[in-house]
């Protein structure tokens, strides 16, 4: 695939928000909600006056540190609530890398880092969005992969996974008119007929 030009992983540039939103560190945190607001967006990420990414302030920072302590946005900096340091991500990474980082590091959101510039960010919705088709290529190539080896063997080879039918588990699924059926449905479906 990939001497067609056909990249093999989805890459963290495939699927960032660019533009980024910005605030500058000594902005308030209304200004900063109210970005948020216009661009219906969840973050901003804050800068120096030099406009050097230095952290990030979610809906979360402004309910726990302005909110919650009946704090007024217009007198509390940005700087003051934003959460950091900034975790980042270079834009050749792949999506999983990503997912994984949010992870160990149990955060929502990733800045897009290239050469030292704010490029994008992907979020945690970002790699949500793409698992729906990420799914049905995995499906593909293991029914591929299974067709190629059925091929071989010249029989039939089970699978083990969900039953397209009954979304039981099985260890012995075989594939019935392009679904993947466990020995109950299999049997189920020839009463059928």
């Amino acid at each position: 695939m990939e001497e067609l030009g056909v990249r093999m992983k989805m890459l963290v540039k495939d699927v960032m928000s660019s533009p980024v939103i910005t605030v500058n560190e000594d902005s308030t945190v209304e200004e900063a909600a109210k970005l948020m607001a216009e661009y219906n967006i969840g973050c901003v990420i804050v800068t120096k006056n030099n406009g050097k990414p230095v952290g990030i302030i979610t809906e979360n920072d402004l309910v726990r540190r302005v909110v919650s302590k009946n704090l007024r946005p217009s007198e509390v900096k940005s700087k003051e609530v934003m959460s950091s340091p900034l975790i980042t991500i270079d834009p050749e990474k792949t999506v999983m890398e990503a997912a994984r980082l949010m992870s160990k590091r149990n955060v929502r959101r990733l800045a897009v880092m290239y050469k030292g510039r704010l490029e994008g960010i992907v979020a945690g919705k970002d790699i949500l969005a793409i698992t729906p088709e990420l799914i049905e290529i995995i499906e593909e190539k293991a029914r591929i992969e299974n067709d190629n080896l059925s091929e071989e063997m010249g029989e039939s080879v089970p699978m083990a996974g969900y039953c397209d039918y009954c979304g039981q588990w099985s260890e012995n699924l075989k594939e019935v008119e392009g679904k993947f059926l466990c020995d109950e449905c299999r049997i189920e479906l020839r009463e059928e007929v």
